[in-house]
Order: C-alpha cells, then structure tokens, then sequence
C-alpha cells in the first residue's frame, strides 16, 4: 500500500485518511502516561460506597445480597447526569419550525460500574470478569429491546472523555434511530441486495481471514482485526465469527475474552492501558441484514478541523501496521 491511501469503511460508508507517516511530524507520536490513581474517598462506584448513587436498577450478585449494599460483582444504575430521560418534556410549540426542528430528548441512560473494585482499566480486570461484564451488557440492551436503538458506550481516561475515572459503561436508549446506525443498516441491506443474498460482515470477515493482513487474533467466538478504514490509530473491530444480528441474543458474555485480549495488547504496546473510547453495534430498529460488533478506538490522537470540518477520519497508523504490532 501507499502511505497516503483514501479509503471507505465498509459498514457505514465514512472515509478515512490513512497517513502513515504522519507520525514521523513533530508531536505526532504516541505516547500514553500512567493509569490515573483513584481516591478511594471520592469514588462512588466502589463497593461499600452504594448510597452515592441512584438506587441500583440490576446487579450481578450472589444469592442472599440486598440490593443498594456490598457483594456485587457488576452494578446499573440510572445516570445521575442524563443526556436523555424517560420523562424529558417536548419543547414549547411556538420554538418548532421549518427552520428549527427539536423534539424532546426521550429515553434510558444507565451508568454500568464494572468492578466493585477501584479500577480505571477494564484491562485492569481478568478475562472472566469482563465475560461477566458483557453479560451485563447483554442483560441490559435486552432490558430495554424496545427501544429504536441503543447505544452502549465505555469512555475510559480523562483524554477519552470520561468524567469518573472507575471503569463503567454506559447504555443509552434514543426514540430514532441515529443517522450513523441508519447508514449502516442501510448499506448492509444494499449490499445484501448487490449480491443476490450476501452478508456484508460474514463476506467481509471471510476476506479479511483470506489476507490475514488486518487480522490480530482469532478465537472460538470471535476474530479481533484493524477494521480497512481504522477511524485512528490502532482502532480495532471484534466481529463474531458466526454473524448475528443482536449481541443480546448470544451467549452470555460473549466477546468478552476477545475484549480482554484486545485491552491487554494495546496495554502491551503503550506500556499502560491507553485512553479508550468503546462501543457495541447492536442491531437498530428495522435492521434484517447485519451483525452485532464491538469497535475499539484508543484516544490517541485528538481530532482536529478534517475530522470535525469535512468529516474524514485520519488515521496516522496503517490498520496493517498495528495489526503486525499487535499480533507480536
């Protein structure tokens, strides 16, 4: 490949930037610093420390443990800062227009604090324990299936734009189905129509296999791979092996040695857990002909007017390169 490539994500359609030299430019390296320390006086995600958040909506705990108390393994509870609410008011008529359109920013926003443990990593936990983790996740988007679409995000490190520095994820429900997600099952329906009957993610992970170039490691549920268009600098794509259309409906925790894998590399790499946003596709309303898939992007590079402006992802780091890094 050249070092200056234009190239389409095949999921949703977005352009990416492939610059691989760019971090040959003053400042353009990588570096990661060390994991934030935790006080545990101000983190109200620890265990013990239950009464410093809304009471729990659902919990992974051994029989016998009272809600609201000490013993869980994984914990959900309501935002207490939402982006959107059950109950959020429609706006005033008269500030509706042609020209302005609003609606009332209805839906669920739960917090999923990961460990009962002061932990900023989720790399920092066993592989078990992220099973348990993407159990929860599971369990959660199956709790709120009749949403349009939902969204579960894990933001970790103040460059990656988490407020609390504990480990947790969080799942957002929306009453639309956001043009992102909207592109993307659109153009899986397309290419199922293009090809007579094709699966765009079982076709695609059958090619990336073949070249292996992208490929960084492969278990019995799952292939770990840097996605053709990575959106920056080692982003890394977790496909399921045998396409389906919600993650919810697989087996419980699912992915989640591949998520524990995939952390520990980057780990590896940088010498400490990078700043990580993560997120799950899962399928939207209408969706028929896609599959669920975890992305991971590490916060390394700050987005700048190309990014913002134009809308073109820059990636400074060839997806084959850090795919090479990572399998060693």
């Amino acid at each position: 490949m050249s070092d200056r490539e234009l190239r389409t994500c095949p999921f949703g359609g977005r352009r990416t930037l492939v610059a691989a030299g760019r971090t040959s430019r003053p400042g353009g390296g990588h570096q990661v610093g060390p994991l934030e320390q935790i006080d545990p006086a101000d983190d109200p995600f620890l265990e013990g420390h239950e009464s410093q958040t809304p009471p729990e909506v659902d919990a992974d705990r051994p029989p016998g443990s009272a809600p609201d108390g000490p013993g869980w393994r994984v914990r959900v509870v309501p935002n207490r800062y939402p982006l959107v609410a059950p109950d959020a008011p429609e706006p005033e008529p008269e500030a509706v227009t042609s020209l302005f359109s609003a609606s009332a920013a209805a839906g669920a926003h739960e917090v999923v604090i990961q460990s009962p443990r002061p932990v900023v990593s989720l790399s920092e936990l066993a592989a078990d324990e992220v099973e348990r983790v993407v159990a929860m996740w599971q369990r959660r988007l199956r709790a709120h299936a009749d949403a349009p679409a939902r969204h579960l995000i894990v933001n970790e490190r103040p460059a990656a734009g988490a407020s609390q520095p504990h480990t947790h994820a969080q799942l957002l429900t929306f009453p639309h189905v956001p043009a992102e997600l909207a592109r993307e099952r659109e153009r899986a329906a397309a290419y199922t129509l293009q090809t007579m009957g094709g699966d765009l993610t079982a076709d695609l992970l059958q090619e990336e296999v073949r070249r292996r170039e992208r490929i960084v490691a492969i278990d019995d549920d799952c292939v770990l791979l840097a996605p053709f268009a990575s959106r920056s600098a080692y982003h890394l794509t977790i496909l399921p092996r045998r396409a389906a259309l919600r993650i919810e409906d697989q087996p419980d925790g699912i992915g989640g040695r591949m998520v524990h894998l995939a952390l520990s590399r980057l780990a590896a790499r940088f010498g400490a857990p990078p700043p990580l946003n993560l997120w799950v596709r899962t399928a939207v309303a209408g969706a028929e002909r896609t599959s669920w898939r975890i992305e991971l992007l590490p916060a390394l590079d700050r987005p700048g007017g190309v990014e913002l402006g134009a809308g073109i992802d820059v990636c400074t780091v060839s997806p084959e390169q850090a795919a090479a890094e990572l399998r060693e």
